[in-house]
């Protein structure tokens, strides 16, 4: 199988799971590689959202609190970037704040955008693993460098519960 046959293997996996939601831009709609891998995920567990990354997340957490596992997909990492707000000062620390009562289950789903057969460009190709690692406390951070590691990552943030961050490489879906 190929990096994105695995990909799309996971979240066939996870849309199995009753809890699951998937939410964010191009999931509902093509525009992105990611949405190829949402082929076997039925439409009603999809939520098409505008371009507002940090409404996103809001949203996202929002669900999560009322047993929903969403997952929120950012096509590219750099759009994670417009949802800090949410992801730092929230997802992050709201078990903390609330000691213990709320633990919300979030699974991130974003990606380093590619720079083959095209380059995308800066803002597009950004690889923020290690700065979103040293930020966030609670949330761990995993990079999927290997087609190996992707269904297992799935099933651990669907298992797990706390959130995740799990970062994909465009690179390895060879276009």
């Amino acid at each position: 199988m190929t990096y994105q046959e695995e990909v799309t293997k996971a979240m066939t996996m996870l849309s199995q799971d009753d809890r699951v939601v998937f939410l964010g831009q191009s999931i509902a709609y093509p525009g992105h590689v990611m949405f190829k891998t949402l082929e076997n995920v039925p439409m009603k567990k999809r939520i098409e959202l505008p371009v507002a990354e940090d409404m996103q997340l809001g949203l996202s957490i929002g669900l999560s609190l009322k047993g929903y596992v969403p997952v929120s997909i950012y096509p590219r990492m750099d759009f994670l970037i417009l949802a800090m707000n949410q992801l730092v000062n929230h997802l992050d620390k709201i078990e903390r704040m609330s000691s213990g009562e709320f633990r919300p289950k979030v699974i991130i789903r974003t990606m380093v955008g590619s720079k083959i057969p095209l380059n995308a460009g800066l803002q597009h190709t950004s690889n923020y693993v290690a700065g979103l690692s040293i930020l966030l406390k609670a949330i761990p951070v995993v990079r999927i460098v290997d087609k190996s590691m992707v269904v297992s990552a799935y099933e651990t943030a669907l298992a797990a519960d706390y959130p995740m961050v799990i970062v994909e490489v465009a690179d390895l879906y060879g276009y």
